[in-house]
């Protein structure tokens, strides 16, 4: 079994910045790949972006590729996402989620490959 639990969310002008953080536990963090998703109200969880395990790799949704970074921190079983120039369409409910794999470079972008998942941490973004 795997917890996650986000942090990090609340209010921020547009054009500013946010980091999440999402505290993982249960198993050898460097076991999974990590990714964030969010759902804005009325709308379907998306992929934001994901990092493999080995921390080598990353990649990230149009919407927000060169704006938001995603990182790990295997020895603190920490991952993160860095929001920087966001915008009111960021504002959503952001879950990182955690899939169990034996890859060591392999991203997940669909919500389906992931067995874990936190609660969620509220971003507004006023405009």
């Amino acid at each position: 079994q795997v917890q996650l639990v986000e942090s990090g969310g609340g209010l921020v002008q547009a054009g500013g910045s946010l980091r999440l953080s999402c505290a993982a536990s249960g198993r050898p963090f460097s076991t999974y790949a990590m990714g964030w998703f969010r759902q804005a109200p009325g709308k379907e969880r998306e992929f934001v972006g994901g990092i493999s395990r080995s921390d080598s790799s990353t990649y990230y949704a149009d919407s927000v590729k060169g704006r938001f970074t995603i990182s790990r921190d295997n020895a603190k079983n920490m991952a993160y996402l860095h929001m920087n120039s966001v915008k009111p369409e960021d504002t959503a409910n952001y879950f990182c989620a955690a899939s169990i794999t034996w890859d060591y470079s392999t991203i997940y972008y669909n919500r389906r490959e992931y067995e874990y998942w936190g609660q969620g941490t509220q971003v507004t973004v006023s405009s």
